[in-house]
């Protein structure tokens, strides 16, 4: 264990892991239901404050940041307030937003959570509204992207694409990570909400059970996620199953079940993927082989899932966490 943490203390903060994918401010409003409105029959709802925080590949990018190491983030904004406010949040987690392009005639993706409670009550999420683009992304915004992203990925340890079908990830950028991971000889992970059948080859992928389901017939077992793997042509596949841990499917090895760690009952799962490929891709960067990693990011995801709202993850909590909820795998050596 001492082995592990001295990786995680001493290698991560050397390691530079450059993150394609799409930006989403993730939004909390949260109010104080005070009456019932004498206009329909619905609650007024108070507003007390907005709380803007990163999500989705600007999530991953955070959650590198926190657990120590150096994000190179690329994505696109609107030049919108919640554009702004996305990048103040990136900022204050130590993200540097230089490879984000603003594009003037999109809106910047947002998720507004509506969190209502009355007063000295826990707020419970009762609407979320989505802001988004529907028009594709124009040649002229494609081209900085790519050119952003190339200088990224020219210097990472590791390649990470975070798809969430917001139009950022296409054929043409996976094409580019792939083709700079083997230059580079760096591996590639991938995380795609729902095009991850058309992104074959990478080195890894980290899709959790409902994504695997959709893309396998006959129900999910390990047999079809091994057919996955295989079909997707990764070297490994890390299956996430909310509280029931992980699975990790390696070449002809024999599945691998990694049980959940801390408490089974989960607080708020928001974002716990971006923790996950964030985590598993530092212990990749850092070379840890691919049960060692995922058994790294099964204790990143694990500590979020008890925070609430989009979270991150500091090194001091991941290392707390390894000591406190140690596995037979974990003291394996790293080499």
């Amino acid at each position: 264990m001492e082995q592990l943490s001295q990786t995680i203390r001493e290698i991560f903060r050397n390691k530079r892991i450059a993150i394609a994918g799409d930006l989403v401010a993730d939004q909390f409003l949260k109010g104080t239901i005070a009456r019932v409105s004498r206009e329909a029959p619905v609650f007024i709802l108070r507003h007390d404050e907005t709380d803007t925080r990163p999500g989705a590949a600007a999530n991953a990018a955070a959650n590198i940041a926190t657990l120590g190491a150096t994000p190179m983030l690329v994505g696109l904004r609107g030049n919108d307030e919640n554009g702004g406010l996305l990048l103040k949040a990136l900022q204050n987690s130590g993200v540097d937003c230089s490879g984000i392009v603003t594009d003037p005639t999109r809106k910047t993706t947002t998720k507004v959570r509506v969190l209502a409670g009355q007063h000295y009550a826990a707020r419970q999420q009762v609407i979320r509204i989505d802001y988004e683009t529907a028009a594709d992304v124009t040649k002229e915004i494609r081209d900085q992207t790519l050119s952003r992203f190339e200088k990224a990925a020219d210097s990472a340890d590791v390649i990470v694409i975070s798809d969430y079908n917001y139009g950022v990830a296409d054929a043409a950028l996976f094409d580019l990570a792939r083709n700079m991971s083997k230059k580079r000889s760096v591996p590639l992970l991938i995380d795609s909400r729902f095009k991850l059948a058309e992104f074959r080859g990478a080195t890894s992928a980290t899709p959790n059970q409902d994504e695997v389901e959709q893309l396998v017939e006959g129900g999910f077992s390990p047999a079809k996620c091994a057919e996955l793997r295989r079909r997707l042509e990764v070297e490994s596949l890390l299956v996430t199953c909310g509280n029931n841990g992980m699975l990790l499917f390696e070449g002809d090895k024999e599945p691998v079940s990694i049980p959940a760690v801390g408490p089974v009952q989960p607080v708020d799962v928001t974002g716990a993927g971006d923790t996950v490929i964030a985590a598993y891709a530092l212990g990749l960067a850092s070379g840890l082989n691919y049960r060692q990693a995922a058994e790294v990011a099964n204790h990143a995801g694990g500590i979020v899932v008890m925070k609430k709202g989009t979270a991150t993850v500091s090194q001091s909590e991941l290392l707390e966490s390894i000591k406190t909820y140690t596995s037979p795998s974990i003291l394996e050596s790293t080499a």
